[in-house]
């Protein structure tokens, strides 16, 4: 489900009674507020964060002047957005590092948010960004919790400091000894957690705190509680002062109530969103970006973000002289099954772009591991010559590719077909006959 999909739904519901309409009346604006403050309340976010935003969005409303080129509905929707945006920080807030390394970020949380895995996507895109992060393994009661750390370590490609289940804080203090010694410029140390809040874990964090001065304290919370997210945040803030939130689960069904209550609420920012369970699926948290995808508008930025990470401008360059030529094959069409698998879930991309979410609501997006795999067997099974030149493949070819690609016959006619159906497309795209929603 695309994120916030039910609060996105009930707004734009809320704001289609508006459409068509020559002028506003403020009985009309009112009972829009109405509905907006019923979908907030619905997404769990906190009564008094409501409160507060429609009075802000009911008072903007009823005072300015219509904008020249937008109608009465459009002004209300843009003021939502801007008051959305507000509310949920107006800017991304960035990860302070040290001026003198390692910069030292420590994790907290209960259990069950995602800390751990947090703890390696956060390594890996930092990793990425040309640091050479270091995790630390912290959490000494949990079952597995050091093990889970080292796996989570292997998929992100990133050193695991671990000193059995002895003294946290020491722990914590031997861990950056061992960064500066070898070089590593950042220290993730993964925490304990709690299945609830309690004295002893809090103890433990202020301790550690004490011990190695941290830059970020970061605090992970489970998107999907809604507003107990909330009051868990504000129990770690009031007894170790944290410096951000990271939300995990953002990828569920979010009714949106942490995004939109945290920053109002704690006065802390939320810097990274996890959106899904692979080590790639963690985004910087952009309150604007998330403003428009909640209210149905997309995030084309982020879209562009997920896309030059898979795909090199060079990839790219060589791709669009191709589809140009009109020399697209099934070699080219392999490579770009590859890209989008490494961007993450269709339904998810889909859903930024302006308009599209409406539109192909219920489908079934994501990207199919097993058929990818099958796709990669078949064209692989094929020779040079009859990947650059798929209209050779007649029935005979196409039973000996069925057989060496473990497949049937049938399945190598479905590709052929996608694949001329894509390419298709793409003459069509490149001599300007078909034109993506919005001008994309």
């Amino acid at each position: 489900m695309a994120t916030f999909g039910s609060l996105s739904e009930k707004l734009n519901h809320a704001f289609s009674k508006l459409r068509n309409k020559g002028a506003l009346t403020e009985l009309e604006i009112k009972s829009a507020m109405r509905d907006v403050r019923i979908a907030l309340l619905e997404a769990d976010v906190n009564f008094n964060v409501v409160k507060s935003f429609i009075n802000s969005v009911s008072e903007r409303a009823l005072g300015e002047d219509i904008l020249k080129g937008l109608d009465p509905s459009q002004q209300v929707i843009k003021i939502v957005n801007e008051e959305l945006v507000k509310l949920m920080g107006s800017t991304h807030s960035r990860l302070q590092f040290s001026d003198t390394p390692p910069t030292v970020i420590l994790m907290c949380g209960l259990q069950g948010a995602g800390k751990t895995t947090m703890c390696g996507k956060l390594a890996a895109m930092l990793k990425k960004q040309g640091k050479k992060p270091l995790l630390v393994a912290g959490d000494i009661y949990r079952p597995a919790a050091i093990k889970q750390l080292q796996v989570v370590g292997q998929k992100a490609d990133v050193a695991v400091f671990e000193k059995g289940q002895t003294n946290p804080v020491a722990i914590a203090k031997s861990g950056i000894e061992f960064a500066k010694k070898n070089g590593y410029d950042v220290v993730i140390i993964d925490t304990a957690g709690r299945l609830h809040v309690d004295e002893a874990l809090m103890q433990e964090l202020t301790d550690i705190k004490k011990a190695v001065n941290p830059s970020e304290i970061l605090l992970v919370v489970d998107a999907m509680l809604g507003q107990d997210s909330v009051n868990v945040a504000g129990t770690f803030n009031s007894k170790i002062d944290i410096t951000g939130v990271i939300l995990t689960k953002l990828d569920g069904d979010t009714r949106g109530g942490a995004a939109l209550s945290i920053k109002a609420i704690l006065g802390k920012p939320i810097k990274y969103c996890g959106t899904g369970e692979k080590i790639t699926e963690i985004e910087p948290f952009h309150p604007d970006r998330m403003a428009s995808r909640i209210l149905g508008m997309g995030d084309v930025l982020t879209l562009i973000e997920k896309a030059e990470q898979a795909i090199t401008e060079e990839d790219a360059k060589k791709l669009a002289k191709r589809i140009k030529e009109n020399s697209f094959d099934l070699e080219d069409y392999l490579n770009q099954l590859s890209g989008v698998k490494k961007m993450g879930n269709l339904s998810e991309m889909i859903n930024m772009l302006p308009g599209m979410s409406n539109k192909l609501k219920g489908a079934n997006l994501n990207v199919d591991e097993k058929q990818l795999d099958k796709t990669k067997a078949i064209i692989q099974s094929m020779t040079p010559k009859e990947r650059a030149k798929p209209e050779i493949l007649n029935a005979s070819r196409r039973k000996r590719i069925a057989s060496g690609s473990g497949t049937t016959v049938q399945d190598v006619n479905k590709l052929i077909n996608q694949f001329n159906q894509t390419k298709d497309m793409m003459k069509k795209l490149n001599s300007g006959k078909m034109k993506f929603p919005f001008g994309f």
